[in-house]
């Protein structure tokens, strides 16, 4: 995998898989955000972090107990398709039609991952595809110019810095669909509910295991909230690193890479420059080895009859776009 840094002078035209420039419509304004939502913003961010730090410092030398661990994978496993299957090739993208109890659950699932709102979470990536890399991409690693530290400075605000810098998707212009979809506005309109519950559940099962207070908050630590850590980080390493680092061996209009080491951990999200280069097909790992659980997932759904209508890739799509030999 290569692990070189893209450096670009100005940003490149937006093109259609033909060639021809895009009209994009403008950015929607930067405004500044109210020190209530950079104080929440800041909780949800800090909070798992301070919690993996904690764990680290207190429990490097006695480890982690089973219950734990397991608990903190499933809930891992849960939240992260919710976001890559749900929030991602579902809502902001439509690569596949599911039953509505499918859509809620994953919808659910998605926001426990405490990333924000479903309705905002799209309107955010929907936007991230139009401009991705230009003027207006929300967090695009590439836009304070070359260098080491600036580009330094770009993956910081493209992992976590642009979480604070007043961004607006308005949900009008990305997202009517979901505000039309009464289910979809109840569940964003929850998210505070689906968060607290992120952490309830973990609490609630280690003290139902455990039968102790402490069980209980340890299961709160690990499967609350280094677990949430992690999920936060991986989705960011997305925004950040697979649009600095990886492997292009498809067109795109973009900086996007495909970092294989991601897979795993991000739901074969990381296969980013295949997701750029077919934004709307349901499967990311799409060459030969490459891990997608999530469409491993999704085609057991398909298989039960709960998914319908999935953009699964086909060969000529792939070869129409194909830059690199696939070993």
């Amino acid at each position: 995998m290569s692990a070189t840094p893209v450096l670009i002078a100005e940003a490149t035209p937006v093109l259609t898989a033909e060639g021809a420039p895009v009209e994009v419509p403008a950015p929607d304004p930067t405004i500044a955000p109210r020190w209530s939502e950079q104080l929440f913003t800041a909780f949800i961010v800090v909070t798992p972090i301070a919690a993996l730090a904690w764990a680290a410092q207190h429990f490097w030398h006695h480890g982690i107990g089973w219950f734990d661990l397991s608990l903190a994978i499933v809930l891992y496993a849960i939240t992260g398709h919710g976001i890559a299957l749900g929030f991602h090739r579902l809502f902001t993208h439509r690569s596949f039609k599911a039953h509505r109890w499918l859509r809620i659950a994953l919808a659910v699932s998605g926001s426990m991952a405490v990333e924000g709102s479903l309705i905002g979470w799209v309107s955010n990536h929907r936007r991230h595809h139009v401009y991705s890399d230009q003027p207006g991409d929300p967090h695009s690693p590439l836009s304070f110019g070359q260098g080491f530290l600036p580009q330094l400075r770009g993956l910081g605000h493209a992992h976590m810095g642009w979480l604070f810098s007043g961004t607006q998707s308005n949900p009008e212009k990305w997202s009517r669909d979901l505000l039309a979809d009464p289910d979809m506005v109840m569940v964003s309109k929850l998210v505070p509910v689906w968060m607290a519950l992120s952490l309830l559940v973990p609490f609630g099962l280690g003290w139902a295991v455990t039968q102790s207070i402490t069980g209980a908050l340890l299961a709160l630590l690990w499967a609350g909230g280094v677990r949430i850590a992690l999920l936060h980080h991986v989705t960011w390493s997305i925004n950040s690193l697979a649009h600095m680092f990886g492997e292009r061996p498809y067109k795109s209009n973009d900086h996007s890479g495909n970092i294989a080491w991601l897979a795993v951990f991000s739901f074969g999200e990381s296969w980013h420059n295949t997701h750029h280069a077919f934004p709307a097909l349901a499967r990311h790992g799409c060459d030969a080895g490459q891990i997608d659980s999530s469409a491993r997932l999704l085609r057991i759904f398909e298989t039960m009859g709960w998914a319908s209508k999935v953009r699964w890739p086909t060969p000529d799509q792939l070869a129409s776009r194909r830059i690199l030999a696939t070993p």
